[in-house]
């Protein structure tokens, strides 16, 4: 299953009606879907998946290989919510923020894929977020983030606060618009 007419849709009425929570006109194309998940496979346990809108990086986890029941998929935007409910009934859908986040489940998760608009937060919130999930990663689990900007979308100062690294993996020039794709992950000494 592609991004549809009725998916474009429903992001630009979304995005009409809250522009900084949305922050695309369109959802993310199959390219950049790639991108994100290049370094998730079966073997990675649970994923986390914030912000999965329409469900574009969700398909293509699907499609590496990672079972549905694996996917726990965190959603705020009540019409993203109903559509992905109906698209992935076996996955864990939580329909709240990610900023306080807390995950029904027991262990850790491996691996998460980020598409929060970060660079439209408040950095309290950013710092809010990065600490929710990394409060739930294994300790070797790294978070995947896009930006759109021309730099890793998690301030510096924050990343040093929290203990992380952040390091450029791929840009993806056939994005609408292009994307970068960074991870983060916990600082190793």
């Amino acid at each position: 299953m592609t991004n549809t007419a009725s998916d474009t849709l429903l992001f630009f009425r979304s995005w009409l009606t809250r522009p900084l929570e949305v922050a695309s006109i369109a959802p993310s194309g199959n390219r950049l879907a790639a991108a994100m998940t290049a370094e998730v496979g079966p073997s990675t346990g649970h994923v986390l998946e914030l912000g999965p809108g329409t469900g574009t990086f969700t398909r293509r986890l699907l499609q590496d290989g990672i079972d549905e029941e694996k996917l726990i998929l965190v959603e705020r935007n009540p019409a993203f919510a109903m559509l992905l409910r109906q698209r992935y009934p076996k996955a864990t859908l939580i329909e709240g923020d990610a900023q306080h986040l807390c995950l029904p489940m027991a262990g850790k998760v491996g691996a998460a894929i980020s598409g929060l608009p970060l660079l439209s937060m408040p950095k309290p919130v950013v710092c809010d977020i990065l600490t929710a999930v990394f409060r739930h990663l294994a300790d070797d689990a790294c978070l995947f983030q896009f930006t759109y900007g021309p730099r890793c979308p998690v301030p510096a100062p924050i990343l040093a606060a929290l203990d992380l690294e952040a390091s450029f993996r791929r840009w993806v020039p056939f994005n609408l618009p292009p994307a970068s794709v960074y991870r983060i992950r916990r600082r190793k000494l």
